[in-house]
């Protein structure tokens, strides 16, 4: 990938995509430059245990300049999705491809990227120059965003893959490249390992004009684990009776493990650190033993055939088992159930059977099982001789195969009495590949943060589960057009099924999916997708979090079947009515009907695919689903679905702003405080992402609405700290207790919500001397409000309020504003600023783990967090605690939810407060 030539590089990371159509508002294009377009993946990969024994460091290569990350620092508009990193130390040149070539597939990672031109506009310095973050007078520099991208070919269409190589120009450094006419650089070179590798290299050669540089295979498969374990939070799982369970690795307690990658022999390798392993054991009985005798005994044309006949087997018809030999009795003295296997394919002896008298299915399970036992005992008794406690698996045997995963994991925890366990990596398959990408001199990867990155799955796959449907997808309308041709066919792209049996084949979206509830689970359906890594180096861990480690944002546990059936319903059923908005934000044009449609047909597909295997995205919370759906309307191009709805509430609210505050100040201390609080609650009954919340919409005007709501607030509430947050507030008696130094409200909807809810609390707070910073989302999510649209809102408030001028003067809010010149100001000016800052996500939830670097300045001074709103207090965050004062506050528009969380009843309020820890 080529620099700017005579500029420092900046760096932003993500799978398969390419630029969409920019035909978004030029109001909000800032946040929607960069339209993914992206494939689903599957889990796969190659190992073998011939690779040899490797104690020292993984190998660096420095035949092309590569990514300096050294003396980095953040720069640019923060604002921005992808901000700066500005990279004194970069050349221009970035090479960014990599290959893992096996046997059946072939594995890609490249990094791609996008860049913007953009400068700091004159509020975003102010806030930051007050919360420390001001870059001063240097200059902007273009911003550069990127993607770690993961990609899949068959072996035997190799061509194809060089097709796609060529059309993007990957070799020569992208499309963007000076070498991407034609020219090359004369020593054009791409890491590759696998045997691949050394077969193929006269036909990269020959096509490309490139040389393979080739990795060590062992190298690059502790270097891909090493990262992926270090870097992603859940990537490693558990696999038990078919129940996967997600477990979160410390970095820090990472080392020593063991690392067992089976291929079509077995390598079992303790890594110590990084670039620190050595192979300690092995066997040849592997993946290619399955398949060799398995195509011998059942004249299967394929591993994947293979596979898919042990779905349907009964190893027990070949298998010898201990109740054969007992009467069909337990061997309890020694701990053996009946169903324990005595002999694989021992009761084949005994009978006068020929091969043609057994099934096919009976023979592919035993087989398994067999081998499968058998790797699972070595690598126990390999751990157990030196007290390793974590075992990984990978390679092309496992593909995500849970009886094959099952089989090994109950191996590993029957001979260790339960004191080890089998765990598995999500990106597993692309170990080999991923390292040999880390093994260029400068990659990047090496210092990357858990919470700087992030995964998101679009959609479009041409392949899952070993199944390859297609070339990879150029744009948009590429996208759309595979999706209407394969979704509405049934074609299992994305493996949809439906959620509850219906007649024929319709699935949640309208398209048409075989029905396969009741049938035997495919063998590729356990297998995990594999998401776009989103580098976004600007992400940070709140630092006001009691703990982060044991910090769990979602509040709703999806692992219950029927709670993760009923919230799809709920958001299957929602989900007309969001492509109507969405279609008419976009002017109801024919385009935006097209992109509605496959929209809808994408997010249903999504959840068709959860419904059948709720880990394939990884560990699964209603947080997880809600931010799906945004990220799935921008990858078809949907802006802000509720940009027109958001103006006319907010104009609305504003216009009776005034008389609300002339209210709120004719009352005494403590009435005022408690009429805030209600305030905060009645207005949040304003959301559209709540079924209930729509339906009054159309009984009466926002402010008819909001005066109900406001009537109707009686406490004690369901959950009513009140008292305890007013004695913190106003003290007891002669008490008084000093204001708080700074809060930080997280706010929630447009209109009543934040005008006439939370600016008036906000207003309190600063005539308290508290300084004030709200924190909104960063990109549109439903009818959330966005920092972007903060200022313009404040800056109509401030007309009416002499309090909310002088603040957000402070803050610099109204730098641009054109504060009505005859309004004079009343006093002096005060000192205490009302600050906006974006909290780094797009989702009506938040996920404390990951915010944005200018949110995490801002909690430093703060004492005081005020979370409101259903999706921050509610969703996420009710049992999150925190090392300073915080008030959570939210109105419940869901009846299962206030039964289930608060055993109440819809449109009960909770106000809990709890003091600093």
């Amino acid at each position: 990938m080529a620099g700017l030539s005579g500029k420092p590089q900046a760096l932003g990371i993500d799978q398969e995509s390419a630029e969409a159509n920019k035909n978004s508002s030029s109001s909000n294009k800032k946040s929607v430059h960069n339209r993914l377009l992206e494939k689903d993946k599957e889990e796969g990969g190659q190992g073998g245990d011939m690779s040899p024994s490797a104690g020292s460091s993984i190998k660096r290569s420095g035949s092309r300049p590569q990514l300096d990350v050294s003396k980095a620092e953040i720069q640019g508009n923060v604002e921005e999705k992808y901000p700066t990193i500005l990279l004194p130390n970069q050349s221009d040149d970035l090479s960014h491809l990599a290959l893992d070539i096996g046997g059946s597939l072939i594995k890609l990672v490249y990094f791609s990227r996008h860049e913007d031109q953009s400068t700091d506009d004159k509020r975003k310095r102010s806030v930051k120059e007050r919360l420390g973050l001001s870059n001063g007078n240097r200059r902007s520099f273009p911003i550069l965003g990127g993607r770690l991208h993961f990609v899949k070919f068959e072996t035997r269409k190799i061509n194809e893959c060089l097709d796609f190589i060529n059309s993007k120009q990957l070799h020569r450094g992208g499309a963007e490249s000076p070498y991407a006419d034609g020219a090359t650089d004369g020593n054009a070179i791409i890491k590759a390992t696998g045997g691949g590798a050394y077969k193929y290299t006269d036909l990269f050669k020959e096509r490309l004009g490139v040389s393979l540089d080739k990795e060590d295979e062992m190298d690059c498969l502790v270097a891909g684990a090493n990262f992926l374990l270090k870097a992603i939070r859940h990537e490693a799982f558990t696999h038990m009776e078919g129940q996967k369970e997600f477990v979160q690795i410390d970095p820090n307690d990472l080392f020593p493990y063991l690392l067992v990658n089976i291929g079509s022999g077995v390598s079992m390798i303790k890594v110590d650190g990084d670039g620190k392993f050595e192979r300690v054991s092995g066997t040849n009985v592997g993946g290619g033993t399955y398949w060799g005798l398995g195509r011998l005994l059942t004249k299967c044309k394929s591993f994947d055939e293979l596979l898919e006949l042990s779905q349907k087997g009964d190893n027990r018809t070949i298998d010898m088992l201990v109740g054969d030999i007992y009467g069909g009795l337990d061997y309890s003295k020694i701990g053996l159930s009946a169903s324990t296997i005595a002999s694989s394919f021992g009761k084949t002896i005994s009978e006068k059977k020929e091969l043609e008298d057994y099934r096919p299915e009976d023979i592919s399970l035993s087989l398994l099982r067999m081998i499968s036992y058998n790797i699972g005992q070595i690598s126990y008794l390999n751990a157990l001789r030196f007290g390793l406690k974590r075992i990984f698996f990978g390679g092309f045997f496992i593909r995500g195969h849970a009886y094959t995963m099952d089989t090994i994991s109950f191996a590993v925890q029957f001979w260790s009495k339960g004191e080890a366990q089998a765990m598995f990596l999500r990106h597993e398959g692309f170990l080999g590949a991923l390292g040999a990408f880390m093994s260029y001199e400068k990659h990047g990867l090496d210092d990357l943060m858990v919470h700087q990155l992030v995964e998101r799955f679009p959609m479009g796959a041409p392949y899952t589960g070993g199944k390859i449907h297609g070339p990879p997808l150029g744009d948009l309308n590429e996208k759309i057009s595979w999706m209407e041709k394969f979704l509405r066919k049934g074609t299992e792209i994305t493996a949809p099924v439906p959620m509850t049996p219906a007649a024929g084949t319709t699935g949640l979206g309208g398209f048409d999916v075989p029905l396969s509830r009741g049938s035997s689970l495919r063998s590729d359906a356990s297998a995990l997708n594999v998401g776009v890594l989103h580098l976004v180096p600007t992400l940070d861990v709140f630092p006001l979090l009691e703990d982060p480690k044991t910090y769990e944002p979602n509040t709703i546990d999806l692992a219950d079947p029927s709670e993760l059936e009923y919230w799809f319903t709920i958001l299957s059923e929602h989900l007309p009515d969001l492509v109507d908005k969405a279609v008419a934000s976009e002017g109801r044009t024919d385009d935006a009907k097209r992109r509605g449609d496959a929209f809808a047909r994408a997010f249903s597909a999504h959840l068709a695919r959860l419904m059948e295997e709720p880990a394939a995205y990884g560990k699964l919370g209603l947080a997880n689903l809600l931010e799906m759906r945004e990220e799935c309307l921008r990858e078809f191009q949907f802006v802000d679905a509720y940009r027109s709805i958001k103006q006319r509430e907010n104009e609305a609210s504003l216009a009776v702003l005034p008389d609300l505050l002339m209210e709120i100040d004719s009352m005494d201390e403590e009435t005022r405080l408690l009429t805030l609080i209600e305030g905060v609650l009645a207005a949040n009954i304003f959301d559209w992402g709540s079924r209930a919340c729509v339906d009054l919409y159309h009984k009466g005007t926002i402010i008819e609405i909001y005066r109900m709501s406001r009537n109707k607030m009686q406490r004690p509430w369901r959950v009513d700290d009140f008292d305890l947050f007013k004695e913190r507030m106003l003290g007891t008696g002669d008490k008084k207790k000093p204001p708080h130094k700074r809060a930080l409200l997280f706010v929630d909807n447009s209109g009543a919500d934040i005008v006439l809810g939370m600016l008036p609390l906000a207003r309190e707070l600063l005539r308290r001397g508290t300084e004030v910073v709200l924190v909104a989302n960063s990109l549109p999510a439903l009818n959330d409000v966005t920092a972007m649209e903060l200022p313009d809102i404040v800056a109509e408030a401030a007309k009416h309020c002499d309090t909310l001028r002088r603040a957000a003067e402070a803050g610099g809010l109204l730098v641009d504003a054109m504060i009505n010149s005859s309004r004079s100001s009343k006093g002096k000016s005060s000192s205490v600023p009302l600050m906006v800052v974006e909290n780094g996500c797009g989702s009506p939830c938040i996920d404390l783990r990951q915010v944005s670097s200018e949110l995490a300045a801002a909690a430093k001074d703060a004492d005081l967090i005020i979370l409101e709103g259903m999706g921050r207090a509610l969703h996420t965050n009710l049992n999150a605690r925190f090392k300073c004062d915080a008030l959570k506050l939210a109105m419940v528009k869901n009846q299962r939810l206030a039964e289930k969380l608060l055993k109440g009843n819809i449109y009960d309020c909770i106000c809990k407060y709890e003091p600093a820890s």
